[in-house]
């Protein structure tokens, strides 16, 4: 599925992950699940699930991924920083590592389009954070 897809009507919806270390994929599973519960929105709405590229490889991230059929989607650190400014959560330990205020706003953002919007702010859980963002729908 394509984020240019709507399911069911609905716009489709990029995941943005960011987690520590040792996290494993139960935990971002779980956190995904919870996310797309505030949202009100089904799993069938999720098209991506996108992280930093450095570590769209990490096997607990593959793993959660696959539990919705997907693959994780890397972002460059470029991509974002272009989005860092319609992220809206700030952590300090966060901007010093990766430039931004949330990587996992900022990766759903930059997956989800130039244009797109967040549906959820970032929540976290012990090891991972997740945030929902979704393209604008064009006029």
């Amino acid at each position: 599925m394509g984020l240019d897809e709507a399911v069911s009507g609905s716009p489709p919806l990029v995941a943005g992950i960011g987690f520590r270390r040792g996290t494993d994929s139960a935990e971002i599973v779980a956190l995904l699940r919870r996310a797309l519960d505030a949202s009100g929105a089904e799993a069938a709405r999720l098209a991506a699930i996108a992280t930093a590229d450095d570590r769209a490889g990490e096997p607990a991230l593959r793993e959660a991924a696959r539990a919705f059929a997907l693959a994780p989607t890397p972002v460059p650190p470029e991509a974002l920083a272009a989005a860092d400014a319609r992220v809206i959560t700030r952590s300090a330990r966060i901007e010093r590592v990766r430039g931004v205020g949330s990587l996992a706003e900022a990766a759903a953002l930059a997956a989800a389009g130039p244009a797109s919007r967040l549906v959820l702010p970032r929540i976290a859980s012990a090891g991972a954070t997740c945030a929902l963002a979704a393209p604008t729908p064009s006029a």
